[in-house]
């Protein structure tokens, strides 16, 4: 088997692996090489081995791999799927940012290094489709910036908000010394996809982003590695 270059790049860029199975996910990271050395695996891959092929580019290759899975389901469930989960000596997972759910999933990572995110409100999302799901009124900002910081109080490692919350969730005084990782990034001229709020990658972490994550702008760009690059260069 090809071995992938160890080489570590720019891990503040996250590649989202929106492929449909592993053996995609695999090529694609074959051919990003040492360009890129952070990847998220999602819900969308789980049944086509997307666990198979995190603890694969994690032990094999020595890359950093995101599970965003959302976890969301009473206390005891979470806790207990958490800690299936960091046996694998992943780095970062995605919860739902309500504060009963992030604390069970802290307990399911203890004595771990696995890093629970705490989702605030999903990036496809805007007023309308808070107000069709029965979510309180308010701006949206608002309701990202409160469930943050109930999120940090809860034990969060940090939150996944869109890049356009990113400064006012790192103004708060419990976002000292979290991770603030922003979905819903799209370089200049890249289609918006399903994503709503969006930025560019420096102007999300010149507000604070600890991490952006890409996806479509990148794997399916006719050279991956060029548009990872650019990225990286503009974040520099």
């Amino acid at each position: 088997m090809t071995v992938l270059s160890q080489t570590r790049a720019d891990d503040r860029l996250i590649v989202a692996l929106d492929v449909p199975n592993a053996l995609d996910g695999l090529d694609l990271a074959r051919r990003l090489g040492d360009a890129v050395s952070f990847y998220k695996i999602g819900l969308g891959m789980l049944t086509g081995g997307g666990l198979a092929l995190a603890n694969e580019l994690k032990q094999d290759h020595g890359k950093r791999i995101f599970l965003d899975m959302k976890f969301f389901d009473i206390g005891a469930t979470v806790e207990a799927a958490v800690r299936g989960i960091a046996q694998f000596d992943l780095d970062f997972l995605t919860v739902h940012g309500d504060p009963n759910v992030v604390r069970a999933a802290k307990d399911g990572a203890s004595g771990k290094d696995l890093k629970i995110l705490a989702v605030t409100v999903l990036t496809s999302l805007e007023r309308a489709d808070l107000d069709a799901a029965l979510i309180r009124p308010g701006d949206v900002r608002d309701i990202v910036v409160e469930r943050a910081g109930r999120a940090f109080a809860a034990g969060a490692d940090g939150v996944i908000c869109s890049p356009r919350e990113a400064a006012l969730v790192r103004a708060l005084p419990e976002a000292a010394g979290r991770l603030i990782v922003t979905p819903g990034v799209r370089p200049a001229g890249a289609a918006l996809g399903d994503q709503k709020r969006v930025a560019t990658p420096a102007q999300a972490i010149a507000d604070g982003a600890d991490h952006i994550v890409v996806g479509r702008p990148v794997w399916a760009a006719p050279d991956p590695v060029s548009a990872a690059r650019a990225i990286i260069e503009e974040l520099s």
